[in-house]
């Protein structure tokens, strides 16, 4: 019998501080996420993923491709440079306008972004010193700038990529000629970007370095609105999908104000973090304008020939954009959870579990011995994970009581455990040779399963 605890309360402030403090110090003592260069004293909006943490991302990654280009005909994928010409930059506007509104605290000397602070009586404070003194607002560019060669100056300056959209544009006409694809059609990436964020916060939510899922998706201008709404209703399934509630799903349509100039449509799918609802993934209709600019500034044609009109124009775009830090933090929010259970003995404790989908989970199976001196069980547990690891992410622990064992893969979110014993070496009943214990995550509920029927039982539950 299980008793929900106190995290399934309506959230509040307190509520949501103190669950994502708990997030927090279950990704670094698990090997989710760790602070980047932590030994030096880190380096703020810069974060390393552990073990558990880069299997996590990578199944993320994996799962919007294969939805996303694999399963689909009229996508394809490229995977373009960091480093790319100054000139795209200046041609997509990125050098003159990618900026946010800095302020400074005369008091504390703190930098802040001028959209994000605090008003208390209708007046500007500081949220680290409350203090009222501060400069008046002025851009400040997100790029990081760098330089190519061997010399600094200003014909060797370019800029550490923002999005990875800008590469898809300027290459959109290699990539029509060598894929031969008709309108519609996608081309998609998933890559680096870099924003020299003026106050990174919220962990991983809004970082200085982080990893983008794009697709452009080019069509005519009289579909562009039709697509829009496709792609918003398809990016949902996909979070759906990899475990995220409906419930904790939320669109916004961006008014008019606040879309780019030349968007014709934006819709934002937002997510309820511990800390507010938040954006997970813009999906914007950016109209031709990115393909004219850089057609313009380049003077190289990037249009488009219909065969059977015999049109030549410039295509619209859909553009879904998610952020790959963010979706994971995300699921890590929706799968933090606590239980208190009690054993046959009357003895309650807390289990923390994550509560990933198998499809996601950054390990699909654990694979125990229940003795770890006991060489039969050993080996037969070691034939198991040979018999797996070749189609899954296979964790091996012959280390500790089973149950403490459960419980270390309860909190790295594994969705099943085997646990070979004695009834596998078929001593106490010869009917149960070659059969082991199915332990899954979430019920902990237990089932026999024959060894020649593992591979494809949990092959069919992880996919």
């Amino acid at each position: 019998m299980s008793e929900k605890t106190d995290l399934q309360r309506p959230p509040s402030p307190s509520y949501g501080a103190a669950r994502m403090e708990k997030i927090v110090s279950l990704c670094k003592r698990r090997g989710f996420i760790f602070q980047s260069s932590e030994i030096y004293g880190g380096l703020n909006g810069c974060w390393d993923y552990g073990p558990l943490g880069v299997e996590l991302k990578r199944n993320v990654k994996d799962y919007w491709w294969r939805t996303m280009v694999r399963e689909r005909d009229d996508i394809v994928g490229m995977d373009g440079a960091i480093l790319m010409s100054r000139a795209v930059w200046k041609a997509s506007g990125h050098e003159e306008t990618f900026t946010d509104p800095m302020i400074d605290c005369r008091t504390c000397k703190a930098r802040l972004r001028a959209d994000q602070v605090p008003e208390k009586n209708g007046v500007k404070q500081c949220p680290n010193c409350g203090g009222k003194d501060l400069t008046e607002p002025r851009a400040f560019n997100l790029m990081f700038k760098t330089f190519v060669g061997a010399t600094e100056d200003e014909e060797s300056v370019t800029y550490l990529r923002p999005e990875t959209a800008q590469s898809i544009f300027v290459q959109f006409k290699n990539v029509l000629d060598t894929a031969r694809k008709k309108l519609p059609f996608g081309i998609a990436q998933i890559g680096k970007a870099f924003r020299n964020e003026i106050n990174p916060r919220n962990y991983i939510f809004r970082s200085r370095e982080f990893e983008q899922m794009e697709l452009e998706y080019f069509c005519r201008a009289e579909e562009g609105m039709k697509w829009l709404e496709y792609w918003k209703e398809e990016r949902l399934k996909f979070y759906e999908n990899i475990g995220i509630a409906r419930d904790k799903l939320h669109v916004l349509t961006v008014p008019d104000a606040d879309r780019a100039f030349y968007s014709k449509g934006t819709y934002d799918i937002e997510y309820d973090f511990p800390f507010g609802r938040q954006e997970l993934e813009g999906v914007a209709y950016r109209t031709d304008y990115d393909l004219k600019q850089h057609q313009e500034a380049s003077g190289k044609p990037l249009d488009y020939f219909d065969e059977e009109t015999k049109q030549r124009f410039v295509p619209h775009v859909v553009e879904p954009s998610a952020g790959v830090d963010r979706t994971v933090l995300a699921l890590l929010c929706e799968a933090y959870d606590e239980e208190t259970v009690t054993d046959e003995k009357g003895k309650s404790e807390t289990r923390i579990v994550m509560r990933f989908h198998p499809r996601i989970a950054p390990v699909k199976v654990g694979v125990f011995p229940l003795l770890k001196n006991n060489e039969q069980l050993v080996a037969k547990a070691r034939e198991i994970v040979a018999l797996l690891r070749p189609h899954m992410n296979v964790f091996y622990d012959e280390t500790g009581a089973i149950g403490r064992r459960y419980r270390r893969q309860d909190e790295a979110g594994t969705p099943f455990g085997v646990t070979v014993d004695f009834e596998t070496l078929g001593e106490k009943d010869p009917a149960f040779l070659d059969t082991v214990t199915l332990r899954e995550r979430d019920s902990m509920k237990q089932e026999r399963v024959r060894i020649g029927d593992l591979k494809e039982l949990l092959l069919s539950r992880v996919r």
